[in-house]
């Protein structure tokens, strides 16, 4: 393989099992997500208990990631990921024949939700580090990059299949087609033989993820950009889980229409990616981290203005082009910057804060949509996005 030639980490068999694996499975798991909300909101009719669930589905990521990327460091991440993935059947089945039997109540899918996260506080870890055994240091751009792909390239299917289920088979056809989608990534990571040896620490779970949290307050621009992360987890990102309550309330367009709302949110995020994979490295980081900060906080700012259902699409489209254009150009900075040794840990850290911040994000917007209204409250956590962005690209431009 020559370096710098184009999608250069397809051309690793071990890549190229996994890639496969995940977008089947990825595509189950947006279906599973999309049903999941319109479930919620169809029980309750309530944005609150839209945010309860997205936080329950959080939570745990935010108390066990970091244990989650010490173990990443001590154990086989291959083997990580098996159990998580065959974890990650039960909850998806119990949903669906508890939706199929009509017996389901919101804390049913609370509690699922719950499970399905702390397997994720312990498979997020390993599957972002897992990418420093499977490819070259000179791939992971790429390889995150199309990671990114698979995932949002899944957001765009998932939801739109998921919708013509509901309106035509049934809600619980997407809970049964998700405990299905486990099973190539299961069979895929199976017959992966994940190349490089990552040397595992010994020392005690404090100082484990003590030396952890160390290079990343030492390396001031890792440290900018876990900040801004945790930013948008806590007022940008959380926008998605009022979607429904947009959708219902404010655009009038039902699950047919939401699911095309979060599949534009899954389109522009999937050129983002592809646009990252098929550069293969991006130059001047530093002034694309940023303007796709600004891209996200100015879009996610327009959405609750918009009363028009085809803006709204546009507005989102690039949100999701500007979360992925950071988000993945980041995951690739701290990459590049952090040693194998410590790799599981301070993705763990990145995981709290993209991931683990969610729940608190989740539940401020929730309960602020349930008492001063779903739209001043989106524009509100927008303006906090604006400005983070805004400090955000002083402080790294100045220390890059």
């Amino acid at each position: 393989m020559k370096r710098g030639q184009r999608f250069s980490a397809l051309y690793v068999r071990d890549f190229r099992l996994f890639w496969f694996g995940q977008i089947v499975s990825l595509s189950g798991t947006w279906m599973h997500s999309v049903a999941q909300s319109w479930l919620v909101y169809s029980l309750t009719k309530s944005p609150l208990y839209l945010g309860i669930i997205a936080s329950l589905s959080s939570l745990p990521i935010l108390l066990f990631t970091l244990f989650g990327g010490i173990v990443a460091d001590k154990y086989s991440k291959r083997n990580i990921l098996i159990v998580t993935q065959v974890l990650s059947v039960a909850p998806a089945l119990i949903v669906a024949v508890l939706a199929d039997k009509n017996i389901i109540t919101v804390w049913h899918v609370g509690i699922t939700a719950a499970f399905m996260g702390t397997v994720n506080a312990f498979d997020v870890p390993a599957r972002q580090a897992f990418l420093g055994e499977v490819v070259q240091k000179g791939d992971i751009t790429n390889a995150i990059a199309l990671n990114s792909a698979a995932f949002n390239g899944a957001r765009i299917i998932g939801p739109v299949i998921a919708g013509f289920i509901i309106a035509n088979i049934g809600m619980p056809a997407c809970f049964y087609i998700n405990a299905a989608s486990f099973i190539p990534v299961i069979f895929a990571l199976s017959k992966i033989q994940a190349r490089g040896t990552v040397k595992v620490h010994q020392d005690s779970l404090v100082k484990g993820a003590a030396d952890g949290l160390r290079f990343i307050t030492k390396e001031r621009q890792v440290l900018h950009i876990m900040l801004l992360i945790s930013v948008f987890s806590l007022f940008g990102i959380p926008y998605i889980t009022l979607l429904p309550v947009l959708a219902a309330e404010v655009l009038d367009v039902g699950a047919k229409g939401l699911s095309l709302l979060v599949a534009s949110a899954g389109a522009g995020s999937f050129v983002a990616a592809m646009i990252i994979a098929f550069k293969g490295e991006i130059r001047q980081k530093e002034i694309f981290i940023t303007a796709s900060a600004i891209v996200f906080s100015l879009a996610i700012f327009g959405i609750p203005f918009s009363k028009d259902y085809n803006i709204s699409m546009v507005l989102i489209f690039f949100a999701g082009l500007g979360i992925v254009s950071f988000l993945a150009t980041s995951n690739s900075f701290i990459q590049h910057s952090v040693p194998d040794s410590l790799r599981g840990r301070v993705m763990s850290v990145y995981t709290l804060v993209f991931l683990g911040f969610a729940p608190v994000g989740n539940s401020i917007i929730g309960i602020n949509a349930d008492l001063f209204g779903t739209v001043f409250s989106l524009k509100i956590f927008a303006a906090f996005c604006i400005l983070g962005s805004i400090i955000f690209s002083r402080l790294f431009k100045r220390k890059v």
